[in-house]
């Protein structure tokens, strides 16, 4: 199976785009326009106490290969880490306000999500365990989640098969489906509004003296100032950063989608079943959407690699769907892409805010697949890294860079 052209309406629509900046200075600069450079970009222009100009510097702004392009659209709190239950819990708050978040424009959309749930299934007792602690962490956060036997599973959703299955994790409320790139799309739409220059460009080199980056020169062969840089590159972060002369390790990590329509649809929406293979597939309009890693090992790939494995849907992920579900024995593939996931293998976090020596360089980098839910929380707190040297309106000093020199891990254990 090779990947197909993916369908076209999740595309982003944007405005004309330029290839040639306005100024020939910046107050920030944000190399990487999708989620994380989008989000960032909004909330520096939004906050009343930024006075200065913001330039986005964006190498493919369709996005097609893009982890924005690729991404599942999925929100959830099911973390095991409470601040990343709290970073779910306001990314769900900002998307079903998402016009009023924008200023109350009626020509944006109201996003809103569809809570079909996420469910995690056990098959030891060792998983149940830790889906229990986690569910405890969540709790204790304000989230939905409770722990469900088989027999509960069953009597919600009749049509899994359930013989090895001995408990679950499910919340139903805020977790879900939403739509990601529009959300990208009018927060560049709405930044731009309010004066942000958005460009069609690369950057291939980054000028630094001492402890301070101070501009970034284009494929195009312009030279711009920048009086500080934000890091938003995806799956390129590491290459970005090294041409300021610092180190990050965000490795790529293919994810393969595919999307299908069953014979016998389910007679409910298909919560995001998280199988103890690692398999996971969920509802997707009218049809389903399956997600997984590669066959064998999890290996880096090159951030231009989007080939597919042979025989992963025969060797895979047809045989774990129709095993969990019997009536996706007999289906019909509809789309199937490939994505890559910007793994910070340090502790499987993001990485934000400034760098701990070159202080006006900022990392919104390594979100490990949860980069369309993290971005209004990583956006708000590098902008106000930015405006005000500290975060406000949440704490997330856990993710700053300087943790690496410390050797301060902050796990996640539930990455998909």
């Amino acid at each position: 199976m090779q990947p197909s052209s993916k369908d076209t309406s999740w595309k982003i629509n944007l405005p004309a785009i330029s290839t040639s900046p306005k100024h020939s200075s910046y107050d920030v600069v944000i190399i990487g326009g999708a989620t994380m450079g989008a989000c960032t970009a909004w909330f520096l222009v939004n906050n009343p106490d930024f006075k200065g100009n913001v330039l986005i510097i964006e190498k493919d702004p369709s996005f097609e290969k893009a982890q924005t392009g690729a991404s599942n659209n999925c929100m959830r709190q099911q973390f095991a880490n409470p601040i990343n239950v709290k970073i779910g819990q306001y990314a769900a708050e900002f998307i079903k306000n998402f016009r009023q978040e924008l200023g109350g424009d009626p020509n944006v959309p109201d996003l809103g999500i569809r809570n079909f749930g996420y469910l995690y299934l056990s098959d030891n007792a060792d998983l149940t365990s830790v889906l229990g602690r986690d569910q405890q962490v969540q709790k204790e956060c304000g989230a939905g989640t409770r722990m469900v036997t088989a027999d509960e599973i069953a009597a919600d959703y009749p049509f899994y098969k359930l013989d090895d299955i001995e408990a679950g994790s499910l919340n139903t409320i805020d977790e879900g489906y939403y739509d990601a790139p529009l959300m990208v799309e009018w927060l560049i739409r709405k930044s731009i509004e309010k004066g942000v220059d958005y460009i069609q460009n690369e950057v291939t080199k980054i000028g630094h003296e001492g402890d301070r980056v101070t501009s970034v020169t284009l494929a195009t062969g312009e030279t711009i100032e920048a009086g500080a840089i934000v890091n938003a590159a995806g799956t390129r972060a590491g290459l970005v950063a090294g041409m300021a002369g610092l180190k990050l390790d965000i490795q790529p990590k293919r994810r393969y989608t595919v999307i299908f329509r069953a014979k016998q649809p389910l007679d409910r929406d298909l919560p995001l079943t998280i199988d103890p293979t690692g398999v996971h597939f969920r509802q997707f309009g009218d049809d389903y959407l399956v997600g997984c890693p590669p066959l064998g090992v999890d290996a880096t790939v090159d951030v231009d690699d989007f080939s597919a494995e042979d025989g992963i849907w025969e060797k895979k992920i047809h045989p774990i769907i129709s095993n969990r579900i019997p009536q996706f024995k007999d289906v019909e593939i509809v789309d199937f892409w490939i994505g890559h996931y910007d793994f910070n293998t340090f502790d499987y976090n993001v990485v934000i805010g400034p760098h701990d020596v070159v202080s006006n360089f900022h990392f919104t980098n390594g979100s490990s697949g949860h980069g369309s839910q993290q971005g209004p929380s990583v956006g708000r707190g590098v902008a106000e890294q930015i405006i005000y040297g500290e975060f406000r309106a949440m704490d997330l000093s856990p993710f700053l860079y300087e943790r690496f020199a410390k050797g301060e891990r902050v796990i996640e254990r539930a990455v998909i």
